[in-house]
């Protein structure tokens, strides 16, 4: 199966549906983890750079050989095709 990310955070969501967040109805959202998308509506209105903040440190935690930089970089890159962000952009 195919590797599904939150197309707000990017967070990998999984096989299981723990990690998914609700539309209006009480159904998983296939797009959105449960920490940016609850109720269908996201869960905090910000920018993609305020998302980008948010995400580095987890990414840090991650990846502990990894520096700020390079991770803000590779979300500065990978976030505008999000769904989120690229429906901003249009």
């Amino acid at each position: 199966m195919e590797e599904r990310y939150c197309q707000s955070c990017g967070m990998p969501m999984g096989e299981t549906e723990e990690l998914y967040g609700t539309e209006a109805d009480g159904s998983r959202s296939s797009d959105y983890c449960s920490y940016c998308y609850q109720n269908g509506a996201f869960t905090s209105e910000c920018t993609m750079e305020e998302m980008i903040d948010v995400c580095i440190p987890p990414m840090l935690e991650a990846n502990s050989d990894m520096k700020e930089e390079t991770a803000r970089e590779m979300m500065q890159n990978w976030f505008p095709s999000l769904k989120r962000w690229n429906e901003q952009a249009l």
